[in-house]
């Protein structure tokens, strides 16, 4: 049998007290402090091990670059940089000698021509007509000599006869002096006839010139750069008509007279000298470097800017690149194996491009490509060579570098080079 349940109060409130729950009590914990620290330890050690896991799983597409021995390079260093543009030597917006409507452009932007090659025809109507009215000018001229040619023949006998009348004295001797004069005149007749056969045998070859002059040809050879005219439009060797008159058909430019023209401070202006060696380098073609020597120091100074121009060859012209008005960054190098003796020593370290250095807080790091992996350097730097940087310490001969390393580029990284 069950006991019997306590209903009196004091027993219920003991039954009360059974069933409360204590919410001051503190559970105590199934961990100790030392348990829990190692798993937070190894769970940092799975995290960091996932993370690694995936940065290595990703291919970095980088551009790389060969550190140069500087031991190599020696003899030359840049003592100047400059910025300017490629100009052409012989240039030349082509025109006609007359003003005339264009009846025929034979050219187009960027065609190459041969010197004389016809470039465009003007409507040669009038000019045609002049030469047709020249030629029958001087057949008339010619007619009319051939007449007074037969006429002084006539009076050259007639003179003959009266003379020998005269000595038979058949007649007077005024018979004799008037056929004389007949022929003096004549033959004075016929000598202006003669030059009035020249005038007009000159104004055939003028109006001839005139066709000519219809037809307009390249000066020299070149690449056509600008096609100014079409046909219809009115040309002339002069602005005339308002400004809807052209004045050119095109222009022309030889690209074996490029040369690039740059603007030194007058402050600098002592650095440079006639048959320098300067490295050229293309806004449009950064990585190419173009060699080149000082033609010539321009011997006047720009009093507004305080520059003075200097003309720069280009060993590389010819080169379809190379365009006129092309910007470009010139470094003008001084040879210092000639003011070098024996006991110089040599420079040390390499050469990478500049912007293959990567600045973290104070120091300077540069990635280098091994077996398909981004391996970090900290590397020591020298001197500034134009876009190039000598690494004193850090870096060997020949080890490839990365050129502008990614952002999120990390140590052990793969990488494939482009």
């Amino acid at each position: 049998m069950s006991e019997p349940v306590n209903t009196t109060p004091s027993g219920k409130s003991d039954l009360l007290k059974q069933l409360r729950i204590d919410r001051q009590e503190t559970p105590r914990s199934k961990f100790t402090p030392m348990q829990l620290m190692l798993a937070g330890l190894a769970g940092s050690v799975l995290i960091g091990g996932l993370w690694w896991l995936f940065a290595s799983g990703k291919t970095f597409t980088v551009q790389t670059a060969i550190a140069q021995s500087l031991a190599a390079t020696q003899g030359t260093t840049t003592v100047l940089e400059a910025t300017g543009y490629v100009t052409a030597r012989r240039q030349a917006t082509v025109s006609s000698k007359v003003t005339g409507r264009v009846a025929e452009v034979l050219i187009e932007e960027g065609q190459h021509v041969k010197a004389d090659q016809v470039l465009a025809r003007l409507d040669a109507t009038d000019s045609r007509a002049q030469l047709e009215l020249a030629r029958a000018q001087l057949n008339v001229a010619k007619a009319q000599l051939a007449d007074l040619q037969l006429l002084l023949d006539q009076a050259e006998r007639d003179a003959a006869r009266q003379q020998d009348l005269v000595e038979r004295h058949l007649v007077s001797q005024q018979a004799a002096d008037d056929a004389r004069t007949l022929v003096a005149s004549r033959r004075s007749r016929l000598n202006a006839q003669e030059q009035e056969v020249k005038v007009a045998d000159r104004n055939v070859e003028l109006a001839q010139v005139g066709l000519n002059n219809t037809v307009i040809r390249a000066p020299f050879a070149g690449v056509i750069t600008v096609k100014a005219a079409q046909p219809g439009e009115m040309v002339s060797p002069i602005s005339a008509g308002g400004g809807f008159t052209r004045t050119g058909i095109g222009t022309i430019v030889d690209m074996d007279s490029l040369e690039i023209e740059v603007e030194v401070n007058e402050s600098y202006i002592g650095r440079v000298q006639a048959e320098q060696p300067v490295q050229s380098t293309l806004n449009a073609y950064p990585n190419w470097k173009i060699p080149g020597k000082v033609i010539a120091i321009i011997p006047a100074a720009d009093r507004s800017k305080a520059t003075v121009k200097v003309r720069i060859s280009i060993e590389s012209n010819g080169d379809s690149r190379i365009v006129p008005d092309m910007g470009v960054r010139v470094a003008f190098m001084e040879n210092t194996t000639a003011n070098s003796n024996a006991n110089k020593k040599p420079i040390p370290g390499v050469l990478i491009p500049a912007n293959a250095i990567r600045v973290q807080g104070d120091k300077n790091i540069v990635f280098v490509v091994n077996d398909e992996r981004a391996h970090a350097r900290q590397v020591t730097l020298g001197q500034t060579y134009a876009d190039l940087r000598q690494v004193l310490n850090g870096l060997q001969a020949n080890e490839k570098v990365i050129i502008k390393p990614p952002a999120d580029l990390t140590d052990g990284a793969r990488v494939q080079a482009q």
